[in-house]
């Protein structure tokens, strides 16, 4: 493992999801260290990033989740100071922080994603709510891990969802069509999608406690589709994958509704990497130790 040199694991940093990006951190850097890797920890909230060319870091594997580490500006930053990272690059992170952003290309591709509007503080609430239906989800544009996201079921809902979005989180709101049936993740790691994994989550509420911090959400995988549909759905989340301009690895959410059409909710360029996590869940029930992945990961590193 002394081809990857000193490797430097990002975590942490400024955004709302830092537990999140900290717990992930610390997975990564065990398993890189018990593969033998000489990997450090590294938050960019508390060290300068100048120390990692001063401190001789070969390449990066970004743990970092949210604002600042997963929307284009570190990687921008490690482009800047020439070291490899993990990762989509630039471009491919930006958009695909972007929610309103991806869905736009998405939409521009043929690809199928629910439909939805941007919020403002004077819409005609009623309004919104016959243009999409009931119930509905807002959510902000540029957060992960389902922050501020509100399922709404009455139109008397919709003002304090769009200040939830837009006013805690000082970003755009996003209305998005709600899709009623399953929903199902996929893995991408190179260019292979590993096995799906369908979430149940209690009440159908997939919310940030439920993510990381419960015991109560289930995950099945295999994921109980036909081949034939697995892989159907494997082929779309590439091609989704694809048009957004991500690379190395990632994640993809995808429901399915009554007639069995899928629909793109959202992609995520640097997934969770936590015992709770679906990355590492698909790739054990694929064969691959949480090792092997954040090694593979590891060599996926680039600039540009």
């Amino acid at each position: 493992m002394g081809k990857f040199g000193k490797v430097a694991v990002l975590m942490g940093g400024r955004s709302a999801e830092r537990e999140i990006s900290l717990m992930s951190g610390k997975s990564v850097l065990a398993a890189l260290r018990a593969a033998g890797v000489d990997a450090h920890a590294f938050d960019p909230a508390e060290s300068d990033l100048t120390g990692l060319k001063r401190e001789g870091y070969a390449r990066c594997f970004l743990a970092l989740h949210g604002r600042g580490g997963e929307d284009g500006v570190m990687q921008g930053a490690l482009e800047v100071l020439g070291i490899p990272y993990t990762g989509s690059g630039v471009m491919g992170s930006a958009i695909g922080m972007d929610k309103l952003r991806t869905k736009m290309i998405w939409a521009a591709d043929k690809l199928p994603t629910p439909r939805y509007r941007v919020l403002g503080a004077d819409d005609d609430w009623k309004a919104v709510a016959r243009e999409l239906g009931l119930p509905l989800i807002v959510k902000p544009a540029n957060e992960g891990s389902t922050l501020g996201l509100t399922k709404v079921s009455a139109v008397e809902q919709l003002p304090a969802a769009y200040e939830l979005a837009a006013k805690k989180f000082h970003d755009t709101a996003l209305a998005e069509q709600f899709i009623d049936g399953p929903e199902y993740t996929a893995a991408v790691l190179g260019d292979e999608v590993l096995p799906l994994i369908r979430i149940e989550a209690p009440k159908g509420n997939y919310d940030y406690q439920n993510k990381y911090f419960t015991n109560d959400t289930k995950y099945h995988c295999p994921c109980g589709l036909p081949a034939g549909k697995e892989e159907e759905l494997k082929a779309l989340t590439l091609r989704a994958f694809r048009a957004v301009g991500c690379a190395g690895w990632g994640r993809i959410d995808i429901m399915l509704d009554a007639e069995q059409k899928p629909w793109l909710l959202e992609v995520n360029t640097i997934p969770g990497m936590t015992d709770h996590s679906l990355v590492p869940m698909a790739a054990r029930a694929r064969g691959i130790s949480f090792e092997e992945l954040v090694v593979r990961i590891l060599e996926t590193a680039h600039v540009g």
